[in-house]
Order: C-alpha cells, then structure tokens, then sequence
C-alpha cells in the first residue's frame, strides 16, 4: 500500500488515528493497519500447582525410601550377616565392593554391593557384565541371579545418593558413550538413581552401550510417571524377577 499510494508520511496522532500523506491521502484507526496482535501468556498459578504437585511427590517418593530401606536393613539382618559370611569364606578379597557412580545433577558417589567378582575383574578398564562371565565368582552368580548384591544399595538410599526406584546408576565412562548415541540420557540425571527400576524390570541388564540405550527409553517414560503408585508397582515387579532368578 505504501508503494503504491507514494506514501511519504505516515503519523499516529493520540487518538490512535492514522493518516497517511504522498500520492494519496487515507486516515484510518490503528486497527485498520495492524490485523494480527501476536501474544504470550503464561499462567503462572497453573505452573506454581505443578511445582507443588511434584515437590509434594517428592517428598511422600523421599519418606517412603527411608521407611522401606530401614525396615528391609532392621528385618534383614540376618540376611546381611549371613550373605557377608558366604561371600568372605567363598572367594578371596573384600566383602563390599564400592564403586563411583554418577547421580543426580551428574553428582558422583560411591555405590555400594556385596562384591560378586574378583578383585581384579576391572584391571583392563571398565567393562559391562556379560552372561556366563568368567570374571564372576560362582556364588557372584547366584547373587547377582537373585540381585541380592544390591542390598547393600539401600545404605546409599538412607545417604540420600539413590531412591528405591529409579534410573540405574551408571558410571562416567558410560555415560560418556550413551550421550554420543542418546544425547536424551541427560534427562534421567535430573532425578536420583535407584536400586531398581522400570528399565531393569521390563529389558534387563545390558551388555553393551547400544543395549543400554534401549533400556534407557523405559526409564524416560518413568520421569513423566513418578508417584507411589508406579514405585509400587515396579518393586513388585522386582520381587518377581528376584524370585524367577533372572538377574546377570
């Protein structure tokens, strides 16, 4: 319009009219030019009842974890005691095995297991655990069939480093491999690790990083279903898989 009228003037008075001066003169209101008002608006009181949904989430997730870790280590005991006896008499090295693990916020700590190889199963660097693994002791193999090496992992929950359900843990190293195939992987860091969870239960362990980047899309959809309720759900379904041996 303004080519073609020759438009050398164009002035908004107070009163929101338009008036155009060259070749041809045209006054108009300001809602004659303008047909589009592009806005944004956010709801903040939806997003301030989202935020307390989830922290509110987080907190029954937190006093759940330390109820259900101290009643599994009190009621337990025996069963400690007599899992630390069988692995110091069966095999030679310590009995807790500890290990650098990567949490939530990308913040290390040491994990902690019974230890189900032998001392020196890493001494070419690290390696993922495969079936009929030669460096795995033969009572290892029933623990880790049974996944009783993990009970010490509820020390970590009482720390605070994991929850009972959750992300597995991984270490740097891998981490570092998952992220060059999977760059989403990030996202399961923004919650604590757990002793178990929906990717463990429903694809297993995994022997390599393609396989762990398979599993990882189970643990996603968990992020989007955090509660109780699905906590719930996945520790029976552990129970189950303990029971059945299907551990590696």
């Amino acid at each position: 319009m303004v080519r073609e009228n020759q438009i050398q003037e164009i002035a908004l008075n107070s009163d929101r009219n338009i008036y155009l001066q060259g070749g041809a003169s045209f006054q108009g209101t300001f809602d004659d030019f303008i047909t589009y008002y592009p806005t944004f608006r956010i709801n903040l009181q939806f997003f301030k009842r989202r935020l307390l949904v989830y922290q509110e989430t987080i907190f029954i997730k937190r006093v759940f974890d330390i109820v259900f870790s101290l009643s599994v280590m009190i009621v337990g005991l025996p069963v400690f005691l007599l899992l630390t006896l069988i692995t110091a008499l069966t095999s030679r090295g310590p009995v807790f095995y500890k290990q650098e693990r990567i949490g939530k916020d990308e913040e290390p700590f040491l994990i902690y297991k019974f230890r189900s190889m032998r001392v020196d199963a890493e001494h070419a660097g690290p390696q993922l655990a495969s079936d009929d693994d030669p460096r795995i002791t033969k009572w290892g193999k029933f623990m880790r069939k049974t996944h009783l090496d993990e009970l010490p992992q509820f020390w970590n929950v009482l720390r605070g480093d994991m929850a009972i359900v959750g992300p597995r843990p991984e270490r740097q190293h891998f981490i570092n491999e998952i992220t060059k195939k999977a760059p989403e992987y990030k996202q399961l860091l923004r919650v604590k690790p757990g002793i178990t969870s929906i990717g463990q239960v429903t694809y297993g362990y995994a022997e390599n990083v393609d396989q762990m980047c398979d599993r990882m899309a189970y643990d996603l959809g968990y992020l989007s279903r955090i509660g109780l309720q699905t906590d719930l759900d996945i520790i029976l379904q552990t129970v189950k898989v303990m029971a059945q041996g299907k551990g590696k």
